[in-house]
């Protein structure tokens, strides 16, 4: 039991008793919950703020605490607003924000803990609708402008009707399934494995769905926890895989043809335990991005992957990576964990740092403007 202040001796019964209340209480097993902490005023503006223009900063939160939250960064003025879901509906926004989609005029925010989607109108963040119905969703990917696909830490698809914000049917799968990119009328989603499995027994696979009929077609072998997909200019997909939790093999990043449905080419870590992850793409779609304790960039035309980082950590703990339409590069500092987060934005060409933003608790991702 660990003790702020030191205690001195002393033989007064009353001192005795109030000694052996706060023993008692002080190791209770009940366990100790933050009590929600109102956001500060916003002081920066006379007229409500339109936040649809500007970087959301999905900010996780503790496991099983409740208080995920985002944060908004004006993109004109680099200032911060604190927990805007509070500060617009007056609650929080749940536990374990993971993911955030804009879909025409509201922002799609994943709550992986608490198994629903809460849907905002992006002009003022207010709550528009609540989706429910998922168990422990991850990551969601509009199908066309009439439907989405949302992931599932266990198994099964979710297919949501837009127009309504409803469940209307799910896509049958064995296991747990993550990332999500679309080539043609094809959606190429990731497949961790069974949850509860070690990753010697997992099938790490894609599964290819026709969103025309919403039924899998067919499927391709990746290397172990594919957790990362984007599409490069030529149409080709990259998927990172991080080899294992349990270093069960050497992380890997590779390329597949999606009309053949082939891994043409792949380009393997060192297996010493710096598991690459968030694996990002930008607007040009000729550059990768990801995090392997520091930021890496690599052509997609490159011969293999990079050995030094683009963007050292420095000794900061980066843990979600996004890249803005314009080309700079957001990276996101955990630092302990338990105390709210850092977000850096770097220059893309020389890795040059121009901001530095003080957010909420483990930022996790980032959701741009259109």
């Amino acid at each position: 039991m660990r003790r702020n202040s030191q205690i001195k001796h002393s033989y007064q019964p009353l001192f005795l008793v109030l000694l052996l209340a706060f023993f008692l209480g002080s190791c209770s097993k009940t366990p100790i919950r933050e009590t929600p902490v109102e956001p500060p005023p916003d002081d920066t503006t006379t007229t409500p703020v339109n936040y649809s223009k500007g970087i959301f900063v999905i900010n996780e939160g503790n496991f099983n605490w409740g208080n995920a939250s985002v944060s908004y960064i004006d993109d004109q003025t680099n200032t911060v607003i604190p927990d805007i879901y509070r500060k617009m509906n007056q609650s929080g926004l749940g536990d374990v924000a993971q993911s955030m989609t804009r879909y025409k005029d509201y922002g799609l925010i994943v709550v992986n803990n608490s198994n629903r989607i809460e849907v905002v109108t992006l002009k003022d963040f207010k709550s528009y609708a609540t989706i429910s119905g998922f168990y422990l969703p991850r990551y969601l990917e509009l199908v066309g402008s009439t439907k989405a696909y949302v992931t599932s830490m266990k198994k099964n698809i979710a297919v949501i009707d837009l127009s309504t914000f409803t469940i209307t049917k799910e896509i049958p799968t064995p296991n747990w399934t993550e990332v999500l990119a679309q080539y043609d009328h094809f959606m190429f989603v990731t497949s961790v494995g069974d949850y509860s499995q070690s990753n010697e027994k997992r099938k790490a696979q894609i599964f290819i769905i026709d969103t025309q009929t919403d039924l899998i077609v067919d499927s391709i072998t990746t290397g172990k926890e594919p957790l990362g997909i984007v599409i490069d200019k030529k149409q080709k997909i990259w998927v990172l895989c991080t080899g294992g939790y349990d270093q069960f093999e050497a992380p890997s990043l590779i390329r597949i043809d999606p009309l053949l449905r082939i891994v043409e080419k792949t380009f393997t870590f060192p297996k010493d335990g710096n598991l690459p992850k968030k694996l990002c793409i930008n607007s040009t779609q000729d550059t990768l991005y990801f995090i392997r304790t520091g930021v890496y960039q690599m052509a997609v035309t490159a011969d293999d992957v990079p050995s030094q980082p683009f963007i050292p950590s420095s000794g900061r703990v980066f843990y979600g990576l996004a890249i803005h339409p314009n080309g700079s590069v957001f990276v996101s500092d955990v630092l302990d964990y338990i105390q709210d987060g850092k977000v850096y934005r770097y220059n893309s060409s020389k890795g040059t740092l121009l901001n530095t933003y003080e957010v909420g608790r483990i930022p996790a991702s980032f959701c741009f403007p259109d």
